[in-house]
C-alpha cells in the first residue's frame, strides 16, 4: 500500500520509508555496539511494533532472539485509557537476561511505564527501550528510552504498524490521517 493507495484519507507523509530505514539502520548499529557480548533479548510489543521488530532485528549484525507481549491501554480508540491490561505474555524467562523493548510509538508512556516496571520485576539483568516514534508532548509521565528514531507532534499518525480501527498498518511511511476519517 502507497500513499496514492489511501485516497482521500492521507493528510500527509511524516515520515518517508526512506528515513525509517536510514534511522533504523543507525538504532541497530548503537544497539549492537551497547549490547556485544550480552544476552540479549528483543521484546516487542503487539500489534504495533510488529513491523518495527522485524525490520530493526533483520539489521542487527548478532543473534537476538525475541518474544512478544500484547498489552492494551487503547481498546479501539484513539486515546489511551491509561488502564493497561495483558492480552498475551511472554513465553521466555527474564532472569538474567538484557531485555529490550521494541516499541513502535510512545504516547503518554503509562503502559510502558508500566510495562518497564512489569519486565524489571521479574529478574532481568536490565530493561532498556528502542522505539521508532515518540511524542514528547503527550507524555505524561517521565520513561527513560535509550533509542528514539524519531520525536513527533502530538498528532494521530498511522503506518509502519500504527493503525486506525486496525487500518493503514501496512503503510510503510508514517502519514498523517485527515481528522475527518478518525473524528466520527
Amino acid at each position: 500500500m502507497e500513499a496514492a493507495d489511501m485516497g482521500t484519507d492521507l493528510q500527509q507523509v511524516l515520515i518517508s520509508r526512506e528515513e525509517i530505514e536510514s534511522r533504523l539502520d543507525d538504532m541497530a548499529e548503537r544497539i549492537d555496539a551497547d549490547y556485544a557480548g550480552e544476552d540479549l533479548l528483543l521484546v516487542g510489543v503487539l500489534k504495533g511494533a510488529v513491523y518495527v521488530m522485524a525490520d530493526l532485528s533483520r539489521r542487527l549484525r548478532r543473534s537476538a532472539p525475541m518474544d512478544w507481549m500484547a498489552v492494551s491501554s487503547y481498546g479501539s480508540g484513539t486515546k489511551s485509557s491509561g488502564v493497561v491490561r495483558i492480552l498475551k505474555d511472554l513465553d521466555t524467562d527474564l532472569t538474567g537476561r538484557h531485555v529490550l523493548i521494541v516499541e513502535d510509538i510512545i504516547d503518554s508512556g503509562l503502559t510502558l511505564s508500566w510495562l518497564l516496571g512489569n519486565l524489571s520485576s521479574r529478574g532481568a539483568a536490565s530493561v532498556e527501550i528502542a522505539t521508532l516514534l515518540r511524542k514528547p508532548e503527550a507524555m505524561k509521565v517521565e520513561v527513560d528510552v535509550k533509542y528514539v528514531g524519531f520525536d513527533i507532534p502530538n498528532e494521530f499518525v498511522v503506518g509502519y504498524g500504527l493503525d486506525y480501527a486496525e487500518q493503514y498498518r501496512n503503510l510503510p511511511f508514517i502519514g498523517l490521517l485527515k481528522p475527518e476519517v478518525y473524528e466520527n
